[in-house]
């Protein structure tokens, strides 16, 4: 159907189909997009739809001074198998790429000092690494060394990952390593995050174990023995991670799916034959089933009437909001902390130490695929606000680059100006999870599995990394898959 048909006046579209086989994916990010993929391969007819004017959510392939760019998300965990299955199923298995250097630094105290090793989202198991990095003071790692004394800390249903380490280790473990490595992935507040939804390892670690250094070298010889264990963490695409949705909406296409951008959905009913939804534009829509791949917000909206109970929980999610400057540099005009040999994959920064931004990647370091235009352009770029610290935000984007150019400055050297950049805002973009939240996401659930042909998907539930919101997109599509699968087995009589 052509765009012009979609904005016209009400329409009422049947399914061409007939209704048992037609579900509507409300939402274009990955989330969506990989449920409709699982449909679509089982054989279901799909209709995604997707508010914005283009598909793929915070995973976003952009351009800079003609270099290929990731606007979003740039890299995704590996040893969880759903993001590289999915990447190889949609033609992209040859172009996947580790990073070529995964060593980052802390720029803190100061200084910028190496990432110690032998930790588990920032919880040292071995002590010597953290006292070589210069990352504690000597009396942080005083304290550090008191957990293998210490006896055991009450940790209950959940905890607060800050809370939690900071009784056993100190503040200054999470302040300064914690903080940092959470913060790059939730853009939250660690002493706010939930243990148990956030580093589950960490958390049954905790439970079983009276030091916590302890219950992290056991999680190390674990992840040693893994099968896994032998490849990389993290894998990229070559041409950027936003390759991806782009691959599965044509592998979905191919398949006989619809995917429409620029049609949001302005109402959600369940009908006596499966689900009706309106469009903006005052199109109406039928589908025996529907997988609601949206933020907390929307799927509130669209679920305050037929899943209120799902509703209430939606309406609790916090979300962070945050900035990525993306900056393209002549290599000639950089220093050799940036280019030389040694020079790494970038840098996180604790919150404590007071800067601006919150981290830096190298690309032109940490991805060899970016250098494949040729030329001698180098790109990097910052990141900007997190859960509870988002005042710089409301800076202009000149602002945001001149912000980070300067804290550039004092981490690196760097002294030069970009002869390109771009600012990408992600205003409410990442779910914040609180302790508590996984009995919040199994309400949510319940709610919605309370009425037929309904289930939900995306970073909201089971994670935030691109792997656990591809394994909740399957979920949803595995879910809907039964009720169809049992809708059509009522409907001959067996």
């Amino acid at each position: 159907m052509q765009e012009a048909d979609v904005r016209t006046e009400s329409t009422r579209r049947p399914d061409p189909g007939g209704a048992p086989g037609r579900v509507l994916v409300i939402g274009g990010g990955i989330a969506g997009l990989a449920a409709a993929h699982r449909l679509v391969g089982a054989g279901a007819q799909v209709t995604l739809l997707e508010a914005s004017g283009r598909l793929g959510g915070k995973l976003y392939a952009g351009e800079l001074e003609g270099r290929p760019v990731d606007l979003g998300a740039e890299s995704m965990l590996a040893r969880r198998p759903e993001a590289v299955e999915l990447a190889r199923a949609v033609g992209l298995g040859d172009a996947l790429q580790p990073p070529a250097t995964a060593t980052a630094t802390l720029w803190t105290r100061g200084a910028l000092r190496p990432m110690p090793t032998g930790h588990v989202m920032g919880v040292p198991g071995d002590l010597a690494p953290l006292a070589a990095s210069g990352v504690l003071t000597d009396e942080g790692l005083r304290r550090t060394a008191q957990d293998a004394e210490l006896p055991a800390t009450e940790i209950g249903e959940d905890v607060a990952v800050g809370a939690y380490v900071a009784a056993r280790l100190g503040r200054e473990v999470v302040d300064r390593l914690v903080e940092p490595l959470l913060g790059g992935v939730y853009a939250g507040d660690a002493y706010r995050i939930s243990m148990r939804a956030a580093v589950p390892n960490l958390f049954e670690a905790a439970r079983t174990h009276r030091s916590l250094g302890e219950g992290v070298r056991e999680i190390q010889r674990a992840a040693a023995a893994a099968p896994r264990a032998a490849g990389p963490v993290f894998q990229g695409i070559d041409g950027g991670i936003g390759r991806l949705p782009q691959a599965v909406a044509a592998a979905c296409r191919a398949a006989g799916a619809d995917l429409r951008t620029g049609t949001a959905v302005r109402e959600l009913t369940r009908t006596a034959d499966g689900w009706r939804a309106v469009t903006a534009a005052g199109e109406v829509l039928e589908a025996a089933a529907v997988v609601l791949a949206v933020p907390a917000g929307p799927a509130a909206a669209l679920l305050a009437g037929t899943a209120p109970a799902a509703a209430a929980e939606l309406r609790t999610v916090e979300y962070a909001s945050m900035a990525l400057v993306t900056m393209a540099f002549r290599r000639t005009d950089l220093p050799a902390a940036l280019t030389g040999p040694g020079a790494g994959s970038g840098f996180l920064v604790p919150p404590v130490d007071g800067r601006t931004i919150k981290a830096s990647t190298f690309s032109s370091n940490k991805w060899a695929w970016t250098g494949k235009a040729g030329g001698d352009l180098f790109l990097l770029r910052t990141s900007v606000g997190r859960h509870g610290d988002e005042r710089d935000l409301a800076r202009e984007d000149g602002e945001l680059v001149g912000i980070s150019l300067t804290d550039l400055g004092e981490a690196v050297g760097l002294a030069a100006e970009p002869v390109a950049a771009t600012v990408t805002r992600w205003d409410g973009g990442l779910p914040q999870y609180p302790v508590g939240h996984l009995a919040r996401v199994a309400r949510i659930r319940a709610g919605a599995a309370a009425v037929p042909g309904l289930a939900v998907c995306g970073a909201v539930y089971d994670g935030v990394g691109i792997p656990a919101v591809i394994g909740s997109a399957r979920k949803a599509a595995d879910a809907i898959l039964g009720t169809l699968a049992k809708s059509t087995d009522s409907d001959t009589g067996q």
